[in-house]
């Protein structure tokens, strides 16, 4: 009889963390993304339970871009609040008159169109019992249309949750 009880117990417990565990993750995510090169507005939206799909609308100095990502979120270090993620996508825009510093300097003398491949690398922390996520990651960029060009950027990330 106490084995059952015991089971039951351990069962329920179970089933109770796991239910608030999923509680606990979101769907889509909107907010703001500060980077090395770019400042922007982001918008996350998990496919899965592990794949999402991130964009990011950049401004720059004198200069726009949308960068497209799909990542693959895993937990990190054994807890529910912290995801590790990682992915590639590409970025598309237009950057006016100037010199940019990336691993080299690159001058643009006219405007030119920006086009490449990105990578990203990164932790996000849900905040529990709040709609708030705060991400920290470096975004690897290869500029092939005025390149080539590589870049290393940081960037941070904190993000509505719904």
């Amino acid at each position: 009889m106490k084995k059952v009880l015991l089971s039951s117990i351990i069962s329920a417990t179970i089933l109770l963390t796991s239910q608030a565990l999923r509680a606990q993750t979101y769907q889509t995510a909107l907010g703001l993304k500060f980077g090395g090169y770019e400042n922007g507005v982001s918008l996350k939206y998990f496919t899965t339970k592990d794949v999402s799909l991130e964009g990011v609308l950049g401004l720059r100095s004198h200069g726009v871009v949308f960068t497209g990502l799909y990542e693959i979120n895993q937990t990190a270090f054994s807890v529910a609040e912290l995801k590790f993620y990682y992915g590639a996508g590409a970025h598309v825009g237009s950057i006016g008159n100037g010199q940019y510093q990336g691993i080299g300097t690159t001058n643009y003398t006219n405007n030119s169109l920006l086009l490449g491949a990105d990578g990203v690398v990164g932790l996000e922390y849900i905040i529990p019992k709040a709609p708030i996520a705060i991400s920290l990651d470096l975004n690897p960029r290869l500029e092939l249309a005025s390149g080539p060009f590589f870049d290393l950027a940081p960037g941070l990330g904190l993000k509505y949750t719904f």
